[in-house]
């Protein structure tokens, strides 16, 4: 399996080179030799990506990403927004203790 088999393989499985290195059991710098050339992958390595090229992307161990938080449009988005504005407009003493938490956090516009 030389380099550009392994690149496309990763394409495939959609996954990273430190996924596919924590699938094989090796460091991420040795997926990267193998990538650019530098080495080849040993029989029991080069079987293992068959391996996994034939089971597809459940193969790779994925390590979970880091859900964003919420900007922009999404935030618009949240009914749970507008169900507050709803009662910010039409209860004044919810909009004085709104903004009397609202002291305690930073603005991020500014």
């Amino acid at each position: 399996m030389g380099p550009g088999d392994i690149k496309r393989l990763r394409d495939e499985l959609g996954c990273s080179i430190g996924e596919l290195a924590e699938t094989l059991g090796v460091d991420v710098k040795t997926v990267l030799d193998w990538e650019a050339g530098e080495r080849f992958p040993t029989k029991r390595h080069a079987d293992k990506l068959e391996s996994i090229r034939r089971t597809g992307p459940s193969a790779v161990l994925r390590k979970p990403r880091a859900k964003k938080a919420p900007t922009g449009l999404s935030l618009l988005a949240d009914p749970r927004l507008w169900t507050i504005v709803r009662k910010l407009v039409a209860h004044p003493d919810f909009l004085t203790e709104v903004e009397r938490l609202a002291e305690k956090y930073e603005d991020p516009v500014q």
